[in-house]
């Protein structure tokens, strides 16, 4: 799959089968626009294009309350090319895009750049300023430019999870660590990908259990504080069963403080520390993939440290048995 700046997509002569969004996740309610998407061009005998933005329009519209991602740009392109994109063009959204009026949109980027012939979006789909555009209005502009709308109902997941399927809510799942509940509206499990940089140095010397600290980006969404089973893959594809923490290590800090230094116990960003099962090595600077399949229980503080280590074997054990069978 290619991935493109809008100012590279030079798709007018030839034509595209075109969906829009953010496509933060790409959980199943975008899985099945995408199969949607993937229909209509190989009916067209176009490519199927992604349109998507450098970073969440909430960003630019409404920055205190813009979201946490799902995914990183590496990853959702990775998602993306998986459910069936031949290109991926990505537009540069800033506040003249957001007061762009939608017959604009369609003229410049639709009709101008991706030479659109069907243009596939959920049935809540809005563009343009003030996001006054929908799929009436795309339908309107689409039929005096050649190209036709499907406006695809909103995704419903299997039962057990029922409701519509959205960013939002797993988000809301995650937050509350219910990650078997999101990996389900996903399609897979939840991942944050980071580099491995160095801790406080007590998880091997002191306790016995050596950890990976992973640097995940603050704009990346991690589950609810507290212990999970999951695994971790390494930059050579190889993945590992691991025990992971997303905590604040209270047993050793004060609620209000982090290794970084004193802050209010709820502007502390949480940490990411993962046990590979089975694994010795150096992974310092090495960039890893942590997956969340359940959560085991809810980080405590221990008033021995003797008691802490006894309860992290019993995480392993846990770890072992789900992930490994």
């Amino acid at each position: 799959m290619q991935v493109v700046p809008l100012e590279e997509a030079n798709l007018g002569a030839i034509g595209s089968a075109v969906t829009i969004g953010a496509y933060d996740g790409v959980h199943l309610g975008h899985r099945l626009l995408l199969r949607v998407l993937a229909e209509r061009a190989d009916a067209l005998g176009v490519p199927a294009v992604v349109l998507t933005f450098d970073r969440h329009p909430a960003t630019v519209t409404r920055p205190a309350l813009a979201p946490a991602l799902l995914t990183d740009p590496e990853q959702k392109y990775e998602l993306l090319a998986a459910c069936g994109a031949d290109v991926t063009v990505v537009m540069h959204f800033d506040a003249s895009r957001a007061a762009e009026e939608a017959e604009g949109f369609v003229d410049a980027v639709l009709v101008g750049a991706l030479g659109a012939r069907t243009v596939v979006v959920g049935e809540d789909f809005h563009f343009g300023r003030g996001r006054h555009g929908d799929v009436g209005v795309l339908q309107t502009l689409g039929a005096a430019r050649g190209f036709d709308v499907v406006g695809v109902p909103l995704a419903t997941p299997a039962a057990g999870h029922g409701g519509v399927v959205s960013s939002t809510r797993i988000r809301g799942l995650l937050a509350e660590g219910d990650v078997a509940s999101a990996a389900a509206l996903l399609a897979r499990p939840h991942e944050v990908r980071g580099a491995v940089v160095h801790g406080d140095g007590r998880g091997g010397a002191e306790l016995g259990v050596p950890t990976a600290n992973v640097a995940v980006p603050d704009w990346l969404a991690l589950p609810a504080v507290g212990i999970y089973a999951g695994r971790c893959r390494r930059a050579d594809g190889s993945s590992y069963a691991a025990a992971i923490s997303v905590g604040r290590r209270p047993t050793f800090y004060e609620p209000a403080s982090g290794p970084g230094g004193t802050l209010p116990g709820s502007t502390v960003r949480p940490l990411l520390e993962a046990h590979l099962l089975d694994f010795s090595g150096d992974l310092y600077g090495e960039r890893v993939a942590v997956s969340f399949l359940t959560r085991l229980r809810e980080e405590r503080r221990f008033e021995r440290v003797e008691d802490l280590v006894v309860q992290m074997h019993d995480d392993l054990a846990q770890t072992r048995a789900i992930v490994c069978g």
